[in-house]
């Protein structure tokens, strides 16, 4: 279980692939603190540390993660958004994120606004996924608030500190996002449409 709140940036130093499996090192501020077997929400993905060494950490991702993510778009040298596990004692300052990502977007506007920016996202609504307006959002791990949203679009709003803490500063017209709609919202829209 996640927050959606960021606490540091990785960078990608290996990229191996075995089989359908990709394994990623990343090297990272919060490494050397990392334990093997922990989870780790990669751009919110929730994966298992499988290595260590000083300042590097490796995760696999296994064919069905890399289907329906965007890590397989990870190249050496990008910029990965890294938390770990919520501490149940902790407070819960984004939203409940399970690190279980549910389709992907793509980018489809990135606007400054003159201290803050906007990002538009579009994704398949087809798989049954919904935003609401001011609900919750998680794109690549960041726990975000909806605006205008549509069936197969919405916004959001970025604020300097989350521009520049977070891999958002990187991501262009064009490209590929992970996306964890919220949870409450899941249940409460699959219980709608079963009635």
């Amino acid at each position: 279980m996640f927050t959606g709140i960021i606490e540091t940036l990785g960078e990608v130093k290996n990229i191996v692939k075995e089989e359908t499996n990709i394994h990623f090192t990343i090297q990272s501020a919060l490494s050397h603190e990392l334990k093997i077997d922990q989870s780790v929400a990669h751009n919110g993905v929730c994966l298992t540390v499988v290595a260590l060494n000083e300042n590097t950490h490796t995760v696999t991702a296994i064919q069905e993660t890399l289907n329906k993510t965007a890590l397989g778009n990870l190249k050496i040298g990008s910029k990965v958004n890294l938390e770990r596990c919520m501490q149940m004692n902790a407070r819960l300052d984004g939203h409940i994120v399970q690190g279980h990502v549910d389709q992907t977007a793509t980018c489809i506007l990135v606007d400054e606004l003159n201290g803050s920016w906007e990002y538009r996202f579009s994704y398949d609504a087809s798989l049954g996924n919904v935003t609401v307006e001011k609900g919750s959002i998680c794109v690549n791990g960041i726990s975000l608030t909806v605006v205008n949203s549509t069936p197969n679009e919405f916004s959001v709003f970025i604020i300097p500190y989350t521009f520049e803490h977070t891999n958002l500063h990187e991501v262009k017209v064009g490209d590929t996002v992970n996306l964890e709609f919220d949870i409450i919202g899941k249940y409460v829209a699959r219980l709608m449409g079963n009635k």
